[in-house]
């Protein structure tokens, strides 16, 4: 005969009582008169076969046999209320629309591609992008305004859910013009380090990356300090000073003369492209879609 399945208003019921330590107040914590509240309490304690609740004047403890039934009805009713937010998600997006974030990078030089195959996939979907750093996307992911998130940043929050899309290599970068242009020997990275570049703003997921690999980086003061990729590659390619980016970012310019790469000692400077989001572990809808895109993605970028 099949066991029936457990009474979630009663799981929740019992674990409010062994938090509470009375049957009164675990009743009031879960809005329920507590006759009631006694009656369901008894009806688990006859499926379980044992006493789960130790009763006397003063409160109502769990035996060892309660604290173990606890302990499993608190995994049960995570997964329940998992399975509700997945539930409501499902709803929300019968109108197929996602507000998604992506950090400078990401946001030039792969978003483009992912969203015309997503739209080849799922012409229905309606996607609104909004381009930020790092941070701010994150601080998006956290308040709930993003459903989706890109980040290029090492410094994901716990508590946010995580996914490695591909690894991403950061390169050190000069105008034609310095005289690092016309090195014949890599640069250590402590004299990378050392050096003032020219930097994305703080915030930045390139930053962050980079100072995160050199950490002495860190110390020592820009330059100058700009908020675009564009922006930091024109500064360069003037004479303002080197700078490290993305392989993806500087590409073009490399192809073109424009710039000119600087080899540094030891192995590449890699990070990694995540996404990110809060909610359900597993993603659905159009979200799930525009990852498994992103995760698919031939890498042609290296």
């Amino acid at each position: 005969m099949t066991e029936p399945l457990p009474n979630l208003q009663a799981l929740a019921l019992f674990v409010a009582v062994v938090d509470e330590g009375g049957m009164g107040a675990g009743a009031r914590r879960r809005g329920m008169h507590q006759p009631n509240a006694t009656r369901m309490i008894a009806h688990l304690e006859a499926q379980a076969g044992t006493a789960l609740l130790e009763r006397d004047p003063r409160g109502s403890r769990p035996t060892s046999a309660g604290l173990l039934y606890a302990a499993h009805a608190r995994e049960l009713l995570a997964a329940a209320e998992e399975f509700s937010a997945w539930l409501r998600l499902s709803r929300d997006e019968g109108a197929r629309e996602l507000t998604v974030g992506a950090s400078m990078t990401i946001a030039e030089h792969l978003m483009p591609a992912w969203l015309t195959e997503l739209r080849r996939s799922s012409p229905r979907v309606r996607v609104e992008l909004e381009v930020l750093n790092s941070t701010r996307v994150l601080a998006g992911i956290h308040t709930g305004h993003l459903r989706l998130g890109f980040v290029e940043t090492p410094h994901v929050p716990r508590g946010v859910h995580a996914m490695t899309l591909r690894e991403d290599e950061l390169v050190a970068v000069v105008g034609p013009e310095h005289p690092w242009a016309r090195r014949e020997r890599p640069l250590e990275p402590a004299e990378l380090a050392g050096t003032p570049l020219v930097v994305r703003e703080g915030g930045s997921g390139t930053r962050d990356a980079f100072e995160e690999l050199v950490p002495a980086a860190a110390r020592t003061a820009p330059v100058q300090e700009l908020g675009s990729n564009a922006a930091v590659r024109i500064a360069v390619a003037s004479g303002a000073g080197p700078a490290v980016l993305s392989m993806l970012a500087v590409r073009a310019s490399l192809e073109t003369g424009q710039l000119h790469r600087v080899p540094v000692s030891g192995p590449p400077l890699r990070r990694l492209l995540t996404a990110v989001w809060n909610g359900p572990r597993r993603l659905s809808g159009p979200a799930a879609d525009l990852v498994a895109v992103a995760a698919a993605r031939p890498r042609a970028d290296g």
